[in-house]
């Protein structure tokens, strides 16, 4: 949640409560993903945890839910190794495709190019910013 707190604009309402991750968790094809800030994939704890995803699966498709790496320990290829990672897990267990929404504009789209991910669809709208912005989410697909 530390993660969550600070990588989340709060402009947005992007950031999960407690209360949602944890259903979510409950959810059964729900797993999720952490990278230490030395890059290890098991932080020792909550204060060495630089990245979290989160995705569900059904069938051969998965959704990546959130994605965040805490804004001190950006720009070091810590989300570059958790979404390497994520990809790969996917591609293990089956998936043929994975899919994700975020906010048009959203500087986290660079990082989903680069691995691929490809524009399908856009939610005119979707997000509503504090000052009243409508932006619209752009939905995203990776073939595997």
């Amino acid at each position: 949640m530390a993660v969550m707190i600070t990588a989340f604009p709060p402009d947005y309402g992007e950031a999960w409560n407690r209360r949602q991750v944890g259903d979510a968790l409950l959810i059964g094809r729900t797993r999720y993903g952490l990278i230490g800030a030395d890059g290890g994939e098991h932080p020792e704890d909550a204060e060495t945890t630089a990245g979290f995803f989160l995705s569900r699966s059904i069938f051969d498709e998965e959704e990546l839910l959130l994605f965040a790496v805490a804004p001190q320990y950006r720009r070091r290829g810590l989300g570059d190794s958790l979404l390497t990672r994520f990809i790969a897990q996917a591609r293990a267990a089956g998936m043929a495709r994975l899919f994700l929404e975020m906010r048009e504009g959203n500087p986290a789209g660079n990082l989903y190019s680069k691995h691929g991910f490809q524009p399908i669809g856009i939610r005119p709208g979707y997000y509503r910013s504090t000052s009243g912005e409508r932006i619209a989410a752009i939905s995203q697909e990776l073939r595997l």
